[in-house]
Protein backbone atom coordinates (compact mmCIF):
# COMPACT_ATOMS: atom_id res chain seq x y z
CA UNK A 1 0.00 0.00 0.00
CA UNK A 2 2.85 2.42 0.82
CA UNK A 3 4.47 1.82 -2.57
CA UNK A 4 1.11 2.32 -4.26
CA UNK A 5 0.60 5.66 -2.50
CA UNK A 6 4.14 6.66 -3.44
CA UNK A 7 3.45 6.07 -7.12
CA UNK A 8 0.19 7.99 -6.97
CA UNK A 9 1.90 10.87 -5.19
CA UNK A 10 4.67 11.04 -7.75
CA UNK A 11 2.18 11.13 -10.62
CA UNK A 12 0.15 13.88 -8.99
CA UNK A 13 3.32 15.90 -8.42
CA UNK A 14 4.41 15.54 -12.06
CA UNK A 15 0.93 16.40 -13.30
CA UNK A 16 0.87 19.56 -11.22
CA UNK A 17 4.37 20.53 -12.36
CA UNK A 18 3.51 20.16 -16.02
CA UNK A 19 0.30 22.12 -15.54
CA UNK A 20 2.37 25.10 -14.51
CA UNK A 21 3.99 25.18 -17.96
CA UNK A 22 0.75 24.76 -19.94
CA UNK A 23 1.21 21.19 -21.14
CA UNK A 24 -1.34 19.29 -19.07
CA UNK A 25 -1.22 15.94 -20.85
CA UNK A 26 2.44 15.32 -21.70
CA UNK A 27 3.38 13.56 -18.48
CA UNK A 28 0.34 12.76 -16.41
CA UNK A 29 -1.43 10.51 -18.89
CA UNK A 30 1.64 8.72 -20.27
CA UNK A 31 3.17 6.54 -17.57
CA UNK A 32 6.29 6.98 -15.50
CA UNK A 33 8.86 8.12 -18.09
CA UNK A 34 10.78 10.29 -17.37
CA UNK A 35 11.33 9.52 -13.72
CA UNK A 36 14.78 11.14 -13.53
CA UNK A 37 17.07 13.62 -15.24
CA UNK A 38 17.48 13.42 -19.03
CA UNK A 39 21.00 13.67 -20.50
CA UNK A 40 21.66 15.22 -23.91
CA UNK A 41 25.10 14.56 -25.39
CA UNK A 42 26.12 17.49 -27.60
CA UNK A 43 29.03 16.31 -29.79
CA UNK A 44 30.33 19.83 -30.37
CA UNK A 45 31.91 22.52 -28.14
CA UNK A 46 29.79 24.79 -25.92
CA UNK A 47 28.61 28.01 -27.53
CA UNK A 48 28.37 26.76 -31.10
CA UNK A 49 25.13 26.71 -33.11
CA UNK A 50 24.32 23.07 -32.37
CA UNK A 51 24.91 23.65 -28.66
CA UNK A 52 22.84 26.84 -28.55
CA UNK A 53 19.84 25.41 -30.40
CA UNK A 54 19.91 22.21 -28.36
CA UNK A 55 19.95 24.05 -25.05
CA UNK A 56 17.15 26.43 -26.03
CA UNK A 57 14.82 23.69 -27.25
CA UNK A 58 15.65 20.91 -24.81
CA UNK A 59 15.47 23.02 -21.66
CA UNK A 60 11.93 23.93 -22.63
CA UNK A 61 11.03 20.36 -23.62
CA UNK A 62 12.43 18.91 -20.38
CA UNK A 63 10.46 21.41 -18.32
CA UNK A 64 7.29 20.28 -20.08
CA UNK A 65 8.15 16.74 -19.07
CA UNK A 66 8.65 17.77 -15.44
CA UNK A 67 12.35 16.89 -15.39
CA UNK A 68 15.72 18.60 -15.51
CA UNK A 69 18.17 18.11 -18.37
CA UNK A 70 21.95 17.66 -18.29
CA UNK A 71 23.93 18.84 -21.32
CA UNK A 72 27.08 16.80 -21.85
CA UNK A 73 29.44 18.35 -24.42
CA UNK A 74 31.71 15.68 -25.92
CA UNK A 75 33.33 17.42 -28.86
CA UNK A 76 35.77 16.07 -31.42
CA UNK A 77 36.14 14.20 -34.70
CA UNK A 78 33.27 16.08 -36.38
CA UNK A 79 30.76 14.74 -33.86
CA UNK A 80 31.98 11.14 -33.93
CA UNK A 81 33.23 11.11 -30.33
CA UNK A 82 29.86 12.08 -28.88
CA UNK A 83 27.98 9.81 -31.27
CA UNK A 84 30.10 6.80 -30.38
CA UNK A 85 29.59 7.53 -26.67
CA UNK A 86 25.79 7.50 -27.06
CA UNK A 87 25.94 4.40 -29.25
CA UNK A 88 27.76 2.59 -26.42
CA UNK A 89 25.60 3.99 -23.60
CA UNK A 90 22.62 2.07 -22.16
CA UNK A 91 19.58 2.54 -24.41
CA UNK A 92 17.39 3.20 -21.38
CA UNK A 93 15.61 6.33 -22.57
CA UNK A 94 17.68 8.79 -20.53
CA UNK A 95 20.57 9.52 -22.90
CA UNK A 96 20.04 11.25 -26.24
CA UNK A 97 22.27 12.75 -28.91
CA UNK A 98 22.24 16.10 -30.67
CA UNK A 99 22.76 15.61 -34.39
CA UNK A 100 23.48 17.79 -37.38
CA UNK A 101 22.96 17.25 -41.09
CA UNK A 102 26.66 16.49 -41.52
CA UNK A 103 26.73 13.77 -38.85
CA UNK A 104 24.03 11.60 -40.38
CA UNK A 105 23.85 12.66 -44.03
CA UNK A 106 27.33 13.69 -45.19
CA UNK A 107 30.37 12.40 -43.29
CA UNK A 108 29.71 8.71 -43.89
CA UNK A 109 30.14 9.27 -47.65
CA UNK A 110 33.65 10.57 -47.08
CA UNK A 111 35.37 8.59 -44.34
CA UNK A 112 34.97 5.61 -42.00
CA UNK A 113 32.98 6.29 -38.83
CA UNK A 114 32.85 4.49 -35.48
CA UNK A 115 29.06 4.42 -35.80
CA UNK A 116 26.50 3.69 -38.49
CA UNK A 117 23.96 6.54 -38.65
CA UNK A 118 21.31 4.27 -40.16
CA UNK A 119 21.77 1.25 -37.90
CA UNK A 120 22.92 2.61 -34.53
CA UNK A 121 20.44 5.46 -34.02
CA UNK A 122 16.77 6.26 -34.39
CA UNK A 123 15.29 9.69 -35.01
CA UNK A 124 13.50 11.46 -32.18
CA UNK A 125 12.76 14.91 -33.63
CA UNK A 126 14.17 17.68 -35.76
CA UNK A 127 14.39 20.90 -33.78
CA UNK A 128 15.70 23.83 -35.82
CA UNK A 129 17.33 24.87 -39.07
CA UNK A 130 19.96 27.50 -39.83
CA UNK A 131 19.58 30.11 -42.52
CA UNK A 132 22.54 30.41 -44.87
CA UNK A 133 23.05 33.41 -47.06
CA UNK A 134 24.43 33.23 -50.58
CA UNK A 135 26.81 36.09 -49.97
CA UNK A 136 28.18 37.83 -53.09
CA UNK A 137 31.02 40.34 -53.20
CA UNK A 138 29.80 43.83 -54.13
CA UNK A 139 32.08 44.01 -57.18
CA UNK A 140 30.39 41.08 -58.95
CA UNK A 141 28.46 42.62 -61.89
CA UNK A 142 25.08 41.03 -61.22
CA UNK A 143 21.92 42.20 -59.48
CA UNK A 144 19.93 38.98 -59.17
CA UNK A 145 20.40 35.23 -59.30
CA UNK A 146 19.80 34.83 -63.03
CA UNK A 147 22.26 37.60 -63.85
CA UNK A 148 24.82 35.96 -61.58
CA UNK A 149 24.35 32.57 -63.27
CA UNK A 150 24.73 34.19 -66.70
CA UNK A 151 27.90 35.99 -65.58
CA UNK A 152 29.38 32.81 -64.08
CA UNK A 153 28.65 30.84 -67.27
CA UNK A 154 30.32 33.54 -69.35
CA UNK A 155 33.39 33.40 -67.05
CA UNK A 156 34.03 29.71 -66.29
CA UNK A 157 36.67 29.17 -63.62
CA UNK A 158 36.85 32.84 -62.70
CA UNK A 159 34.31 32.77 -59.87
CA UNK A 160 35.68 31.40 -56.58
CA UNK A 161 33.45 30.27 -53.76
CA UNK A 162 34.78 29.82 -50.23
CA UNK A 163 33.80 27.29 -47.61
CA UNK A 164 34.49 26.51 -43.98
CA UNK A 165 36.60 23.54 -45.10
CA UNK A 166 36.84 20.57 -47.41
CA UNK A 167 33.68 18.46 -47.53
CA UNK A 168 31.73 20.73 -45.16
CA UNK A 169 28.11 21.49 -45.91
CA UNK A 170 29.22 24.98 -46.97
CA UNK A 171 31.24 23.39 -49.78
CA UNK A 172 28.42 21.03 -50.72
CA UNK A 173 26.05 23.95 -51.24
CA UNK A 174 28.48 25.50 -53.71
CA UNK A 175 28.92 22.19 -55.51
CA UNK A 176 25.15 21.74 -55.58
CA UNK A 177 24.85 25.17 -57.18
CA UNK A 178 27.44 24.20 -59.81
CA UNK A 179 25.64 20.96 -60.63
CA UNK A 180 22.14 22.42 -60.81
CA UNK A 181 23.03 25.54 -62.82
CA UNK A 182 25.86 24.23 -64.99
CA UNK A 183 28.29 26.93 -63.82
CA UNK A 184 31.91 26.19 -62.89
CA UNK A 185 32.74 28.05 -59.72
CA UNK A 186 36.08 27.08 -58.14
CA UNK A 187 36.06 25.86 -54.56
CA UNK A 188 38.46 27.49 -52.09
CA UNK A 189 38.49 25.72 -48.69
CA UNK A 190 39.32 27.66 -45.52
CA UNK A 191 39.93 26.67 -41.92
CA UNK A 192 36.56 27.87 -40.73
CA UNK A 193 33.82 30.18 -41.94
CA UNK A 194 35.18 33.46 -40.56
CA UNK A 195 38.38 33.65 -42.66
CA UNK A 196 36.37 32.77 -45.76
CA UNK A 197 33.96 35.62 -45.03
CA UNK A 198 36.85 38.03 -44.53
CA UNK A 199 38.19 37.14 -47.98
CA UNK A 200 34.70 37.43 -49.45
CA UNK A 201 34.44 40.98 -48.13
CA UNK A 202 37.84 41.89 -49.55
CA UNK A 203 37.16 40.33 -52.93
CA UNK A 204 39.63 37.45 -52.75
CA UNK A 205 36.66 35.15 -53.35
CA UNK A 206 33.34 36.10 -54.87
CA UNK A 207 30.76 33.79 -53.27
CA UNK A 208 30.10 32.04 -49.96
CA UNK A 209 27.16 29.94 -48.76
CA UNK A 210 27.27 30.37 -44.99
CA UNK A 211 25.42 31.79 -41.95
CA UNK A 212 28.40 34.09 -41.35
CA UNK A 213 27.43 36.12 -44.41
CA UNK A 214 24.06 37.16 -42.97
CA UNK A 215 25.17 40.11 -40.77
CA UNK A 216 27.17 41.54 -43.67
CA UNK A 217 24.23 41.08 -46.04
CA UNK A 218 21.98 42.91 -43.58
CA UNK A 219 24.54 45.75 -43.33
CA UNK A 220 24.85 46.08 -47.11
CA UNK A 221 28.46 44.92 -47.23
CA UNK A 222 27.54 41.92 -49.39
CA UNK A 223 24.95 41.25 -52.04
CA UNK A 224 22.55 38.36 -51.55
CA UNK A 225 20.61 36.68 -54.33
CA UNK A 226 19.22 33.76 -52.31
CA UNK A 227 19.01 32.30 -48.84
CA UNK A 228 19.17 28.60 -48.08
CA UNK A 229 16.38 27.35 -45.89
CA UNK A 230 12.71 26.48 -46.07
CA UNK A 231 11.57 30.05 -45.51
CA UNK A 232 12.87 33.55 -46.04
CA UNK A 233 15.27 35.20 -43.61
CA UNK A 234 13.63 38.05 -41.62
CA UNK A 235 16.81 40.12 -41.97
CA UNK A 236 16.17 40.42 -45.74
CA UNK A 237 12.59 39.31 -46.34
CA UNK A 238 12.71 40.55 -49.95
CA UNK A 239 15.39 37.97 -50.84
CA UNK A 240 13.78 34.71 -52.00
CA UNK A 241 15.02 31.28 -50.97
CA UNK A 242 17.04 29.21 -53.40
CA UNK A 243 14.15 26.76 -53.68
CA UNK A 244 11.72 29.55 -54.53
CA UNK A 245 13.96 30.22 -57.53
CA UNK A 246 13.89 26.62 -58.71
CA UNK A 247 17.22 25.48 -57.26
CA UNK A 248 18.40 23.58 -54.19
CA UNK A 249 16.54 20.46 -55.27
CA UNK A 250 19.25 17.85 -54.77
CA UNK A 251 20.58 19.09 -51.44
CA UNK A 252 19.15 19.64 -48.01
CA UNK A 253 19.17 22.12 -45.17
CA UNK A 254 21.53 22.72 -42.27
CA UNK A 255 19.30 21.43 -39.48
CA UNK A 256 19.70 20.16 -35.91
CA UNK A 257 17.86 17.34 -34.23
CA UNK A 258 17.79 14.71 -31.52
CA UNK A 259 18.62 11.02 -31.91
CA UNK A 260 18.40 8.05 -29.58
CA UNK A 261 20.48 4.88 -29.53
CA UNK A 262 18.72 2.01 -31.26
CA UNK A 263 16.88 -0.05 -28.67
CA UNK A 264 15.66 2.98 -26.72
CA UNK A 265 12.08 2.38 -25.51
CA UNK A 266 9.59 3.69 -28.04
CA UNK A 267 7.59 5.31 -25.24
CA UNK A 268 10.54 7.55 -24.36
CA UNK A 269 11.12 8.46 -28.03
CA UNK A 270 7.46 9.31 -28.59
CA UNK A 271 7.09 11.37 -25.41
CA UNK A 272 10.27 13.35 -26.00
CA UNK A 273 9.27 13.99 -29.61
CA UNK A 274 5.88 15.30 -28.47
CA UNK A 275 7.48 17.50 -25.83
CA UNK A 276 9.86 19.00 -28.40
CA UNK A 277 6.89 19.67 -30.68
CA UNK A 278 5.18 21.55 -27.86
CA UNK A 279 8.38 23.39 -26.87
CA UNK A 280 8.96 24.94 -30.28
CA UNK A 281 5.52 26.54 -30.22
CA UNK A 282 6.74 28.92 -27.51
CA UNK A 283 7.00 32.46 -29.02
CA UNK A 284 9.85 33.42 -26.67
CA UNK A 285 11.83 30.36 -27.76
CA UNK A 286 11.25 31.22 -31.40
CA UNK A 287 12.50 34.76 -30.86
CA UNK A 288 15.72 33.45 -29.30
CA UNK A 289 16.27 31.02 -32.15
CA UNK A 290 15.75 33.70 -34.79
CA UNK A 291 18.19 35.97 -32.96
CA UNK A 292 20.78 33.18 -33.24
CA UNK A 293 20.19 32.78 -36.99
CA UNK A 294 17.93 29.74 -36.75
CA UNK A 295 14.24 28.96 -36.99
CA UNK A 296 12.12 26.15 -35.59
CA UNK A 297 11.58 23.34 -38.08
CA UNK A 298 10.07 20.59 -35.95
CA UNK A 299 9.56 17.14 -37.42
CA UNK A 300 8.35 14.17 -35.41
CA UNK A 301 10.26 10.90 -35.26
CA UNK A 302 8.80 9.35 -38.40
CA UNK A 303 9.04 12.47 -40.56
CA UNK A 304 12.56 13.25 -39.36
CA UNK A 305 13.70 9.70 -40.15
CA UNK A 306 12.42 10.16 -43.70
CA UNK A 307 14.23 13.50 -44.04
CA UNK A 308 17.51 11.94 -42.90
CA UNK A 309 17.20 9.07 -45.36
CA UNK A 310 16.30 11.35 -48.26
CA UNK A 311 19.02 13.93 -47.60
CA UNK A 312 21.63 11.24 -46.96
CA UNK A 313 21.06 10.11 -50.54
CA UNK A 314 20.98 13.69 -51.87
CA UNK A 315 24.27 14.76 -50.31
CA UNK A 316 25.83 11.48 -51.38
CA UNK A 317 24.85 12.33 -54.96
CA UNK A 318 26.48 15.77 -54.71
CA UNK A 319 29.66 14.26 -53.27
CA UNK A 320 29.87 11.70 -56.09
CA UNK A 321 29.12 14.16 -58.89
CA UNK A 322 31.58 16.73 -57.56
CA UNK A 323 34.15 13.99 -56.86
CA UNK A 324 34.77 15.26 -53.32
CA UNK A 325 37.33 13.26 -51.36
CA UNK A 326 38.91 13.71 -47.94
Amino acid sequence: MGAYKGRIGRRLFLSASVGLVSAPAIVAAQGDWPSRQIRIVVPYPPGGPSDITTRLVMERAASLLGQSVLFDNRAGASGAIGAEHVKNSPADGYTFLTTTTAMVCITQHLQPLPYDPAKDFVAVARTATSWMGMGINLQVPANNLQEFIAYAKANPGKINFGSAGLATITQLYGEMFNIETGVKMVHVPYKGSAPATNDLLSGQIQVQFDPTTLPHIAAGRLKCFAVLGEKRWPGKPDVPTLKEQGLGKIGGDAWYGILAARGTPQTAIDKLSRAIGEAVKDPALNEKLVASGNYTSFQDSTTFAGTIERERASFGEIIRKADIKV
